[in-house]
């Protein structure tokens, strides 16, 4: 069986599922929502399946994922290529900042990435890249990263998953290390004669949010029950700066407690490395190498 389909098709779904609306895909795209709404319908007749929630906003059915990944691999596959032809022109958009071409030739990138590498080096591997590639960057829990691949929605993840999603391949990057903290008040408030199982039963403890298991992990280690007071922080900088101003202890990363010199580890036994791998799309197109490259280049450095 072979289908004959549609680019625009393709583009109409991609365009609905990443804006959340007929509207706003048509306004991304420059034509109705009527048209959306037609080429969708058209697609949908084409493979004989409901590919859309019709929500607000829209969600991709487990056959429309299917379709979106393939409209995410065409639309970079078609930049790449236009890129490229550019090049070999001489006619590169993106070598003139006053060009109204320029941005139309960056190349889409969706990507997952958690939130602690986000805020420490993802950034700046990806800096350099940024005249070639618009990035759609995902920020979810190393843990829950690769759900986006296995929907679609990326083309390539920073994950707590070494297992490769179907389809794609999966490289380890490093670890990135964590150390339970606190402020030297806290550690005499809260642990004047150690830090026990009871005491840790007792202290307040920052959390990222209610998917965060590295505390817990710590807590179990010790032997001890969840913190009786919780403060859930979902955002990595506040997260450090909830635990500098003595909120309660947390698990920190080194990459960010190099900032913060008055955090003290609560123990030699308060470490936890996080593998991270990335798992990207097997099919291979520059653009996605280049930032393969980037990364694995600055992992190198950062991770241990």
């Amino acid at each position: 069986m072979s289908l004959d389909l549609d680019l625009a098709q393709l583009a109409a779904l991609r365009a609905a599922v990443s804006e959340g609306t007929f509207e706003a895909a048509a306004r991304s795209l420059h034509i109705t929502p009527s048209a959306i709404s037609q080429r969708i319908k058209a697609l949908e007749a084409t493979v004989g399946r409901v590919l859309l929630q019709r929500s607000r906003p829209v969600v991709p059915t487990e056959s429309g994922r299917a379709l979106l990944s393939l409209a995410h691999q065409i639309e970079v596959l078609s930049a790449d290529l236009v890129h490229t032809l550019n090049l070999e022109s001489g006619d590169d958009p993106a070598a003139d900042p006053a060009s109204p071409l320029r941005p139309a030739h960056r190349i889409p990138m969706p990507l997952a990435v958690n939130a602690d590498s986000l805020a420490t080096w993802i950034l700046p591997a990806l800096s350099r890249l940024g005249d070639r590639i618009a990035f759609e960057l995902h920020r979810e829990d190393q843990a829950h990263t690769t759900s986006l691949l296995r929907e679609g929605t990326v083309m390539a993840a920073i994950t707590g998953e070494a297992a490769p999603v179907q389809g794609c391949s999966s490289t380890l990057l490093g670890a990135m290390r964590y150390r339970a903290v606190a402020t030297r008040d806290f550690v005499a408030d809260w642990f004047p004669d150690g830090v026990t199982a009871e005491a840790l039963g007792r202290a307040p403890v920052v959390v990222f949010d209610r998917r965060d298991d590295l505390q817990d992990a710590f807590l179990r280690g010790k032997g001890a029950s969840p913190g009786a007071a919780r403060h859930f922080v979902p955002s990595s900088s506040d997260f450090v700066s909830a635990v500098r101003l003595g909120f309660g202890w947390g698990m920190v990363p080194d990459l960010q407690r190099d900032g913060a010199p008055e955090l003290v580890e609560l123990g030699p036994d308060g470490i936890i490395d996080v593998p991270l791998y990335w798992q990207q799309w097997q099919l291979r197109t520059p653009s996605l190498e280049l930032v393969a490259a980037a990364l694995k280049h600055a992992a190198a450095d950062s991770l241990r």
